[in-house]
């Protein structure tokens, strides 16, 4: 059985994430994670007390963080410290704290996508395939939404569409990006012609397409070779 962390885990998405990880026989949930000061630590929850110690990561096997960039940098050194692999879907990231994810990538395993939902994936496979076949006549734009508590914009996922996109056509992707009420997650890839007009939209129902990916990644990570891996690598396994 795999024993696993979760970082933030009094947030809605640790907590849908814990209750998911709770009902799978593969898993045993042995660490939630919160920062100091947050009104639930030492409480119970479930049938474990919230901790906002660190150093509890000696307890599991994998650490599942979908936190804010401060936090995560400060877990990648405790990460580090008892060779723990980690599902990273904390978005916002500054590119020293990317660089950072990459070099605990050299001593641990680490699954790092700025999206966990599978539907998601398989567009940042498929996208560049698009671009490429419908050529240099077509232009591109992304609009993305989410709730308007969602800090960093335009979202991780509109980034990585962008980049993969972008890597196939050799032209940037403008990115437009709304916040408002309690959006889970929209985005949309705008292909337009002189005479014609192609989306591609993924909406996110439920918080609950984002744990289960991280989930699946969680139990694919486990006792895997050092090494930073993405959702797509978890796919194809």
């Amino acid at each position: 059985m795999i024993k696993l962390g979760i970082a933030g885990a009094c947030g809605k998405m640790g907590r849908r994430i814990y209750e998911l990880a709770s009902h799978d026989k593969e898993l045993e949930v042995g660490l939630l994670l919160e920062k100091k000061g947050t009104p639930l630590i030492g409480k119970d929850m479930g049938r474990l007390k919230v901790s906002s110690n660190p150093d509890g990561l000696f307890l599991v096997d994998v650490l599942v963080d979908f936190t804010l960039p401060e936090a995560t940098e400060e877990h990648l050194d405790y990460i580090a410290k008892y060779k723990k692999a980690l599902v990273l879907g904390t978005t916002g990231l500054s590119d020293a704290q990317k660089n950072k994810v990459e070099e605990i990538s050299r001593v641990v395993p680490v699954v790092f996508s700025p999206n966990m939902s599978i539907g998601v994936n398989v567009l940042f496979a498929i996208l560049p395939e698009i671009a490429k076949r419908l050529g240099p006549d077509y232009s591109v734009e992304i609009v993305e939404a989410h709730h308007k508590a969602k800090k960093d914009a335009p979202s991780g996922t509109a980034k990585k569409m962008a980049e993969v996109i972008s890597a196939a056509t050799k032209k940037d992707v403008p990115m437009h990006s709304i916040r408002l009420g309690d959006i889970f997650g929209d985005h949309t890839v705008v292909f337009c012609g002189n005479s014609e007009r192609i989306e591609i939209r993924h909406q996110a129902h439920s918080r609950d397409l984002f744990a289960v990916g991280a989930l699946k990644a969680a139990k694919w990570i486990f006792a895997k070779p050092a090494g930073l891996y993405s959702i797509q690598d978890v796919l194809k396994g």
